[in-house]
């Protein structure tokens, strides 16, 4: 049985333990960078277990592979991480969390190997670089030599989607490396997409009020470890490359960049060195997101090359997001297991939490807690919405620590048994993700608080009502729903028993009516009575798809505007908004391959290796 390897020197060694582990598929056949690398992408994520990492050959017009859902299974983000489980690594953390000063001698004597471990997590400098060894400076930069993929059919353009982006703050020089996607414009420049809560937009302000360039480095390819700390949510000021080296049990090896002065991973496959001018800004976008939908165009820095370095024989590595699931939904359960420990040094009497898929990371989390006193839940609903990036979060659900947050079905009927809707919902305002398009403004809106936790004394008691013992014909229920409009379509229940029952309409939206004309009307139906929870979803939605409902209520749903609460009953618009609904910002479209490029990587599976996918037989 072969031992796993608890960190690789680069990309290229991780490649080599993924074949090893037949976790490669490799594609010899010539394919696209424009589109049809996306298609065959999405097909393996969408395998059952999230399908093989997929190694490009042969790109049509680049002399690179390709590497694509390399962390995209549990046993791949687990490879990456040196780890046989997410488990072990969050415990290694929370010994340092929970460390305690020594208090003579023999404690200092235990602590030293943990010290020693900390000192293997400094970033080491070294003057010769494996990603230096081609460079590429003036007139000889040419980002169209990389083969930067076009991911889907709306995209502004070619987008890096992998890149770590090094810079480092005016004022206190501590450095950071995050994950910005960079539209390529043309051969020299790029956009930064930074978001206005990211470090790197942070320091950028610095370089805005000192009227001075900034300077950035972009690693692409650089060995899983850091991949992996360039999308942690680190506090500000903390070293990317610190739990990097944490994670690796040894040092970072950083190298001096040839035209800026920063610093790179020197086992990096890729580097752009250059700057971003504190005074310019360019039209970025769309660009099809981690959300399913195509985040819109916006006003972003501009990033000028000034150099371009890489291995001898590199592989340019990328990553596909859209809807779910995709690979960043590994990448971001790591985070999830990894960060508990952090989470629980801020508010210890939360022992787990899950991101939903569905909610794509800041628009659901289910958190339990060890409840202690009265008001307890609504305490942590408010001190999740001021930590750190769980702020943007939109809906916090909060259980009991009894409850096992790794079966969502039994947590859905839990929640849907306990709660009683006039107690239990708290609907509130705060800021959002700049990738929320519910809200009628952007990066603020109605937030969901949920607290399905046992009552304790002290507390008012929930209702006595009961689920319903029967509840109305099909053909009732259509008729119902057209009394109330004729839009209403369809209808699906929801086969959950439980106090709460929930029924799910098809919404035929035509431009002119808004759920708020008629959802008064659909609570005020007798027959709909047995049915506490009602959504609505647009008539193109499959209502017994449930991880597609639950994935547009979360990206569609502005609490305060499209939740409609009467008497221990509720109404949730999950629907696409316009001006009838009081909607004034530009709606996204989903992200949808184009047809073509769908039917030629079907003529074209067996040549590519793929005929035996599932999806690809489906599609």
């Amino acid at each position: 049985m072969q031992t796993m390897k608890t960190s690789y020197q680069n990309l290229q060694d991780f490649i080599t333990a993924l074949e090893q582990a037949g976790e490669l598929h490799r594609i010899i056949a010539p394919v696209s960078h424009d589109l049809e690398i996306t298609h065959i992408t999405d097909l393996a994520c969408k395998c059952p277990g999230g399908g093989k990492a997929l190694l490009f050959e042969n790109v049509v017009g680049s002399d690179f592979p390709v590497l694509t859902n390399a962390y995209g299974s549990d046993r791949r983000i687990c490879m990456s991480l040196g780890v046989p489980d997410l488990e072990t690594l969050a415990g290694r953390l929370r010994q340092f969390i929970q460390m305690e000063p020594p208090k003579r001698l023999r404690d200092a004597l235990r602590l030293l190997p943990m010290g020693m471990e900390l000192l293997k997590s400094l970033p080491r400098k070294v003057k010769t670089a494996p990603c230096q060894e081609v460079i590429h400076m003036g007139k000889d930069i040419d980002l169209g030599r990389i083969p930067v993929l076009k991911c889907w059919p709306l995209d502004g353009g070619p987008f890096v989607t992998f890149p770590v982006v090094i810079t480092r703050s005016l004022e206190t020089h501590r450095r950071n490396a995050g994950m910005y996607r960079l539209q390529v414009f043309d051969r020299r420049t790029t956009g930064m997409h930074w978001h206005i809560h990211k470090d790197g937009s942070h320091y950028f302000q610095e370089y805005r009020k000192a009227g001075r360039r900034m300077p950035v480095a972009v690693a692409i390819g650089t060995d899983p470890a850091t991949t992996y700390a360039a999308t942690a949510p680190l506090p500000r000021g903390i070293d990317e490359m610190m739990l990097a080296g944490f994670i690796r049990r040894r040092p970072v090896p950083m190298t001096r960049c040839v035209t800026i002065d920063l610093e790179v991973p020197a086992e990096a496959e890729f580097v752009l060195e250059g700057y971003v001018d504190p005074d310019e800004m360019r039209i970025e976008g769309p660009f099809g997101d981690h959300t399913g939908y195509y985040s819109l165009v916006g006003d972003y820095p501009v990033f000028h090359l000034t150099a371009v370095t890489h291995r001898r024989r590199p592989v340019y590595s990328a990553t596909i997001v859209g809807k779910p699931p995709m690979e960043d939904c590994y990448l971001a359960r790591a985070t999830e297991r990894v960060f508990l420990p952090l989470m629980n040094a801020v508010l210890p009497e939360v022992k787990d939490f899950w991101l939903p898929w569905e909610g794509v990371f800041h628009n659901l989390s289910v958190i339990s807690i060890a409840k202690e006193y009265p008001g307890h839940a609504r305490r942590i609903m408010s001190a999740v919405w001021g930590q750190g990036q769980m702020s943007f979060c939109k809906a916090v659900v909060l259980v009991d620590d009894s409850m096992d947050l790794s079966q969502p079905g039994a947590i859905l009927r839990e929640v849907l048994n306990r709660i009683d809707l006039r107690k239990d919902v708290t609907i509130t305002e705060g800021v959002l993700d700049v990738l929320d398009h519910s809200a009628p403004e952007p990066l603020f809106g109605g937030k969901l608080g949920v607290d399905a936790t046992r009552r304790m004394p002290g507390e008012s008691p929930r209702g006595e009502a009961a689920g319903p013992s029967h509840l109305p014909s099909g053909a009732s229920i259509r008729e119902a729903l057209r009394t109330a409009s004729e839009l209403l379509t369809d209808h699906h229940i929801l086969p959950v028993e439980a106090r709460n029952r929930v029924l799910l309409v098809s919404f035929k939206k035509d431009g002119s009516s808004s759920a708020q004309y008629f959802r008064d009307a659909l609570l005020a139906q007798p027959l709909l009575e047995p049915f506490t929870i009602i959504v609505l979803c647009d008539d193109f939605v499959d209502l017994t798809d449930y991880a597609v409902v639950l994935w547009k209520a979360c990206n569609n749903v502005d609490p305060r505007r499209d939740m409609a609460l009467k008497e221990g009953r509720i109404v949730i618009d999950a629907t696409r908004k316009g001006p009838e609904d009081g909607h004034h910002r530009e709606w996204p479209e989903d992200i949808l391959m184009d047809p073509e490029i769908v039917e030629q990587v079907r003529k074209r599976a067996g040549e590519l290796g793929i005929d035996t996918w599932e999806t690809v037989k489906a599609s």
